[in-house]
């Protein structure tokens, strides 16, 4: 596990996790599950995980690493699982950061086309850039999403003490062809776990669609128990779909809250802590944030920062020349926690 955690990985933007910074994961962890007692050689103050400023700075020097992981490990057997969590969450971030720091600038091949709908309408030289910061902005929206994708899943069927299966080695088979399995987020005993952060009002087209309706009876020929879960509580008409073919397979469904207190639940007190303090409440924090109108955006790219200023606050990116770091990331997603 370790191992797994200290690895590069695969991808340009990937990145690895040396001794200082596992040391620093441990450190959070101490603190989070009140062990400083325990561990004497820690510092009396360090910073917070999210906290502002860049991630590079977040290790601790001269501490070691593996002795204190072992220790923890014995105080608590499932400090394992939340350092393999937190370090996945941390490399996601750090692969992010990356990500805004190397995110090539588009040109006016790929995005001139979208021009026609409103060329004439404003200045040429005007809708151009335009046209490339709303491109740009685009890309590093998409990368965002794909990348919680990717950490998201995994993360939580290792809290609840689960494991995600890929279709070629799922339990769970297609009832049309039994010979193909279903990927499933997270078998846990005779459960297999959908979850999902928020319902979309379209499910990658009417294909796509009609697998997730068919998933729970799949599951229920399997002999497997088909368990809903979406963490966004908004309705909507594909919710209400879902869950009706999940409750007719003979599933469960949990919704909002409930989808949270079914998850704390699953996972003990000790991961419990962990999906409360690095996914429900800054989830949570965001939502209450929400704006009843947008503020005012103002970008500015130079050669060596992004400066991004929204209302009153103001955010700086280091930017890496161009040649610097232009390997294209992964097509295909990093298993991110789990064996």
């Amino acid at each position: 596990m370790i191992a797994r955690v200290q690895s590069l990985g695969s991808g340009g933007q990937a990145v690895a996790l040396n001794e200082e910074v596992c040391a620093y994961l441990v450190a959070v962890i101490v603190r989070d599950l009140d062990l400083h007692a325990h561990f004497p050689e820690l510092p009396g103050t360090f910073p917070k995980f999210f906290s502002p400023g860049p991630l590079s700075r977040l290790k601790l020097a001269s501490i070691p690493f593996l002795e204190m992981f072992e220790r923890l490990v014995g105080l608590d057997p499932n400090a394992d699982v939340y350092f393999e969590s937190l370090a996945a969450l941390h490399k996601a971030r750090l692969k992010y950061e990356r990500i805004l720091e190397t995110q090539t600038v588009p040109n006016l091949d790929q995005v001139g086309p979208r021009g026609l709908l409103q060329y004439g309408g404003m200045n040429s030289k005007m809708l151009a850039g335009f046209l490339l910061w709303r491109k740009w902005i685009f890309d590093i929206d998409n990368r965002a999403g794909q990348e919680t994708g990717y950490l998201f899943e995994p993360i939580i069927a290792a809290a609840i003490g689960g494991v995600p299966a890929s279709a070629r080695k799922s339990p769970v088979k297609r009832r049309k062809d039994g010979n193909k399995g279903r990927q499933v987020d997270c078998l846990r005993e005779n459960r297999a776990y959908e979850i999902k952060i928020r319902m979309t009002i379209a499910a990658s087209g009417q294909g796509r669609w009609g697998e997730e309706l068919e998933f729970p009876e799949d599951c229920r020929q399997s002999d497997y128990v088909p368990v809903l879960i979406v963490l966004d509580p908004t309705p909507s008409p594909k919710l209400d779909e879902l869950r009706a073919a999940f409750l007719n397979a003979g599933g469960e469904v949990y919704i909002g809250q409930d989808a949270w207190a079914h998850l704390e639940h699953l996972a003990g007190s000790t991961m419990a802590r962990f999906l409360e303090q690095y996914v429900h409440n800054p989830l949570q924090v965001l939502l209450a944030e929400e704006p009843i109108q947008l503020p005012d955006l103002l970008l500015a790219m130079g050669d060596e920062h992004l400066t991004i200023r929204v209302g009153d606050e103001e955010f700086s990116i280091a930017r890496m020349r161009k040649g610097e770091d232009e390997n294209p990331a992964p097509s295909d997603p990093e298993r991110q926690v789990g064996p």
